[in-house]
Formats: structure tokens, sequence, C-alpha cells
């Protein structure tokens, strides 16, 4: 099923390239706010920036990009942020998928599942959420790609979605939103998902502002 999946997109790709070539050379996307606006203060938590180093923002491409810790007093590990958006993909640039780029940092995915979170506004997204480990540490992670009001799980969905908006409405932007927190020593799988289920509710309603509808 998912090579049938990845061959549909490949092919769906291919045949509109020229298409879009043909189009406007730059995406129509509405105003949006730079990521480094994105709150520092987030319901309890606090965050810090993190640089991205040199060899990373190569390899994502030209983008507006956030990578911030967030702590909070009381809480047993903090939550990594980090988005990724990218206002055009036309250049064959694509968002890097993250069980692409965290195998090679020596990551392992012990478990993987999408599922529906609802955030604080009652509104529904499609994530992934999963278990990554490396040697003795193990985090819990929650990603997905944001674009045009959709929240998507799987990345050939999030392919197609492009191509269908390219077409439709002169757009190839989009974003990866990625949420990560330690599973510490002797706690609960359970106690890190609800932590990091939780900030991502309240994170989701602000991503408007930055990445556009």
């Amino acid at each position: 099923m998912k090579n049938l999946r990845f061959w549909t997109v490949a092919l769906l790709l291919a045949a509109t390239g020229l298409f879009l070539h043909m189009r406007a050379a730059v995406d129509q996307n509405p105003p949006s706010e730079p990521l480094s606006q994105m709150p520092v203060h987030l319901a309890g938590w606090v965050g810090s920036d993190q640089q991205v180093n040199r060899e990373t923002l190569a390899i994502l491409g030209t983008g507006d990009v956030l990578s911030r810790l967030y702590t909070q007093a009381g809480q047993p590990g903090p939550i990594s942020l980090f988005i990724g958006y990218f206002p055009t993909q036309r250049t064959g640039q694509t968002i890097h998928s993250p069980k692409h780029c965290l195998p090679g940092s020596g990551w392992v995915f012990e478990s993987s599942n999408s599922v529906d979170l609802f955030d604080v506004s009652g509104k529904s997204h499609r994530v992934g959420e999963y278990i990554i480990t490396n040697g003795a540490a193990k985090q819990f992670v929650i990603y997905w790609y944001q674009a045009h009001g959709r929240s998507i799980a799987d990345e050939y969905m999030a392919k197609f979605y492009m191509v269908l908006d390219a077409i439709r409405t002169n757009r190839t932007d989009g974003a990866l939103v990625r949420v990560i927190t330690p599973i510490t020593s002797g706690e609960d799988i359970t106690a890190a998902k609800n932590r990091t289920e939780k900030f991502t509710a309240q994170l989701a309603p602000l991503l408007p502002r930055f990445i556009p509808d």
C-alpha cells in the first residue's frame, strides 16, 4: 500500500511539473508573521531559542526556521519545538520528513502511529506520534505537515495536497511542525505522551499566524 501511494504521488508530481512551470514563478501566499514572533511564554512554559547549525540550514533550504526549547518548573523534561516554514516548493525543494532525518542522527523508531489530536479550541489535527530511541535515551515525538489550514501526518499525502493546491490556488508553501520531549529515567511513557500532547494542544491554534491558511 505504501509503495502504491508513493508511485501515485510520484506520477502526479511528474505530470504536473510542466504545468507548474507555466504558471507564475512566485507563490501567491497570504502575509504571515515570522516564526521568531512565536510566543516565548506558552501555557506556563518558557522558551529559549536554539541555534540551528549551518549544515542543517543547508539541507533544509530557503525558509523560516524556529528551534526553541521550552521548560516549565515541576516538569520532568523540557519540550523541544522545531518549525520549518517554506514559502515555495517549486524548485525541487521539499520538506524533509523526520523519518529520514532522525535515523541519520542515530535515532531509531521504536513505535509509530497517526492520531487525531484536538487543540484547546476544539479543532482536530491529524498528527504522527512516535517513540524514538538512541541507546538508553528515549523520546516521545509529535510531528505533522501544516499547509493551507490542513494538518497532515503522512508525507505522501502532504505532497499530494501540495500539487493539488499548486494547481488550484498557485501555492506550494507549507511547514513541518515537530514537538519532542525526553522520556526521563523511570518515567511512564503515558506521562511523556500527555506532556507533549498538552503542549501541542496549546501551540496549534497559534500556527495560522505564522503558517498561513
